[in-house]
């Protein structure tokens, strides 16, 4: 199979890659360095076309919406029967970006200076020269997270040697790359949303005869797990100054029954522990409202463990795991709310 070939079924596949793409991906703005490893295929007329191996690195940016520049070095060497070739590159690639979602496919143009350095057959010539090149080829990039993404592309490296030192004044090397990018600076923030329009003005109506006032009612309070009860228990405080404010409003209204004290926990630890958890701390809030004067029959107590979650969370460390899950966290008596917080 020739090298022509061999690009052509490499389009191809990237082609049928870049219709599977994934989900949008943040552009990371700044500066990139990839280190990689890479496979040579020399023009049959150097002293070994065997295929050889090497390494490079390069420094990259995006530069506008489809468009990278990377700049950098590469190093590969062949051997063969005693003869060996090996060829070093600087230069610059354009890359332009069909999308900037995780799945990037690619094409690219460069150029550059080449060294070129052969020995035939273990002489003791060993012709050397630096030339100009250019270079095309085609790849992708596959985002991992904000920081490192993987590269990999194949390129053709056109040189202008334009000596007879090699036998031959042109060359043509095929190269396969791999490496991975790693994004320098701060990580980027998604774009803050919109604020709402203003609420439109409305003249206010003429003044009527105020309404009745309405029957009691319980107000909505949040208090935090730290402020009830001990990390992994259900055994509340000494004071507790706001389920006090509750027994007053209770003693103040006593009209008010058929209360329900519902404990809702997050989906840290297993789902038998957190339904066991939040009937005790449900539980705990009653037994302290009766201590302190209210009947019994006035207050029920329900169990709900993690199976009202409030918010989805998806963080990585456990840290932020809980806090974001915070809001999941809670003990509600009707309008009044008392949230769990891991300590």
């Amino acid at each position: 199979m020739n090298k022509s070939n061999k690009i052509a079924i490499a389009a191809a596949l990237l082609c049928a890659s870049f219709a599977a793409s994934a989900q949008d991906a943040v552009i990371n703005p700044n500066w990139y360095i990839q280190p990689s490893v890479n496979a040579l295929k020399p023009d049959s007329d150097w002293a070994t076309d065997k295929t050889g191996y090497g390494g490079g690195l390069k420094f990259g940016k995006p530069l506008a919406e489809n468009w990278d520049i990377q700049l950098g070095y590469t190093y590969a060497r062949a051997s063969e029967n005693g003869s060996r070739y090996q060829q070093e590159t600087l230069g610059v690639d354009f890359l332009y970006l069909f999308s900037r979602k995780t799945f990037r496919p690619f094409v690219l143009v460069g150029l550059g200076a080449q060294r070129d350095k052969e020995n035939r057959f273990n002489s003791f010539a060993e012709p050397q020269r630096t030339s100009p090149y250019v270079s095309a080829g085609l790849g992708f990039q596959s985002v991992i997270n904000d920081r490192w993404s993987f590269q990999a592309d194949v390129r053709s490296v056109y040189g202008f040697i334009g000596s007879d030192d090699f036998r031959h004044d042109r060359s043509n090397n095929v190269y396969a790359t791999v490496g991975f990018n790693y994004a320098l600076g701060p990580t980027p923030q998604p774009p803050a949303p919109p604020a709402p329009p203003p609420a439109p003005v409305v003249e206010a109506p003429a003044p009527v005869a105020p309404p009745p006032p309405p029957p009691a009612r319980f107000e909505k309070v949040t208090m935090s797990a730290t402020e009830l009860f001990e990390f992994n228990s259900a055994k509340l405080k000494g004071d507790q100054p706001k389920l006090d404010d509750i027994v007053r409003v209770l003693n103040e209204n006593p009209s008010l029954t058929g209360i329900t004290i519902v404990g809702h926990t997050d989906r840290i630890g297993s789902e038998k522990y957190n339904q066991t958890l939040s009937e005790k701390r449900a539980a705990a809030a009653k037994e302290y409202l009766v201590g302190k004067g209210i009947a019994a029959d006035r207050l029920a107590t329900e169990g709900k463990g993690e199976s009202q979650p409030i918010v989805q969370c998806n963080d990585k460390k456990r840290a932020d795991l809980i806090k974001c899950l915070e809001p999941n966290r809670r003990v509600e008596v009707e309008q009044i709310t008392i949230e769990r917080r891991v300590n």
